[in-house]
């Protein structure tokens, strides 16, 4: 119960501080700027696993619960839980969200500038880059594990500095999920529901690529 509460309360600090980010920079002309609001993500993520990562892993994303799964890194049983959890506390941001910009109409929701298909690769291959570094840093030398939080909170603002203007950079379905159903705007919404966990999955192959034989299943779950 204590890792779900952690997974909840941290997806909870993610969502709430990322799209209110993008909220108030619309509310504000701009005063936050994209650098600002993919900066807020990136620290956020940074923040929350230094805070909860010893205790439930630190996924804040059902695309990289779905990853740690496909290496073998997390049990079955708690794949419904944990995405379950991130998927709660995703939604009481996006209503708390809603609740003080009672005006917003897309609560920083995702959708693609350009095609469909175009921000579905975009998804793909940025949570795909994401999760291998989650996956990297987890393990091997003690050292990573204290400066993993800094290598995935980089990551993130790195992604969403330079791909959020086309097609948002999700990277994590309950991101996307949850001011969409608040703001019940569910236009395209599939890409950021498929995408994230086919980049997070494809990316546990990458990694026994180029690590040892065997090397998924020794890892600790999480990131910290």
């Amino acid at each position: 119960m204590k890792r779900l509460c952690a997974e909840m309360l941290g997806t909870f600090a993610l969502v709430f501080a990322g799209t209110g980010a993008i909220v108030i920079n619309d509310v504000s002309g701009g005063a936050i700027t994209h650098a600002g609001v993919a900066l807020t993500f990136g620290l956020v993520v940074l923040a929350m696993i230094y805070t909860f990562g010893d205790i439930s892993g630190a996924h804040f994303n059902p695309a990289v619960t779905a990853g740690f799964w496909a290496a073998r890194r997390l049990p079955s049983r708690d794949v419904l839980p944990y995405v379950g959890s991130q998927c709660a506390g995703a939604l009481a941001a996006s209503g708390l969200v809603r609740a003080l910009f009672p005006t917003s109409h897309g609560l920083g929701a995702t959708l693609p500038s350009g095609s469909e298909a175009q921000s579905f690769v975009l998804e793909f291959v940025l949570t795909f880059l994401l999760m291998l570094t989650i996956l990297n840093v987890s393990t091997g030398a003690k050292e990573k594990g204290i400066t993993a939080g800094i290598a995935v909170g980089a990551v993130i603002g790195l992604e969403a500095m330079f791909a959020g203007p086309i097609c948002g950079a999700s990277m994590n379905p309950a991101r996307s999920l949850a001011p969409a159903l608040v703001s019940w705007r569910f236009e395209h919404l599939w890409i950021y529901l498929v995408a994230p966990v086919a980049g997070a999955c494809a990316a546990t192959v990458a990694c026994r690529c180029v690590r040892e034989e065997g090397c998924c299943t020794k890892l600790k779950s999480g990131v910290a």
